[in-house]
């Protein structure tokens, strides 16, 4: 629409309040790389609303971009930081996180929302 080809997210993994928002970080087409290990973390995301999943996913990665300036970013993240970047990374790709979870589960939850959203609509 910009007539550019841009991938970007913004991550901030800040918990304590004084840190929240004080320092996120911009990546412009991110490349995940070096993936090792695996871990398992409780997901959950605004674009599926009201449900949270254990999803596994790579415990190490190298994070490879461009900031706003330009400037080449490599980042060694692991645990946490690690799965919200492969969280954002698959956004950009058009994978929310129910699609890393099994069928069932999946079928559960779109089964679940569909019966909130006929009870939203009257």
């Amino acid at each position: 629409q910009v007539g550019e080809a841009v991938r970007m997210f913004v991550i901030d993994t800040e918990w304590s309040d004084e840190e929240v928002g004080k320092n996120p970080v911009v990546v412009i087409n991110p490349e995940i790389s070096d993936r090792q290990g695996r871990i398992t973390w409780e997901e959950g995301c605004l674009s599926v609303p009201d449900y949270n999943a254990t999803v596994e996913r790579d415990a190490r990665i190298t994070l490879r971009g461009t900031d706003l300036d330009g400037k080449p970013i490599v980042e060694h993240a692991e645990g946490l930081r690690a799965v919200c970047i492969q969280h954002e990374v698959d956004h950009l790709d058009g994978i929310l996180f129910i699609d890393r979870i099994s069928r069932l589960k999946r079928s559960l939850y779109v089964k679940k929302r569909k019966k909130q959203l006929a009870e939203e609509s009257g």
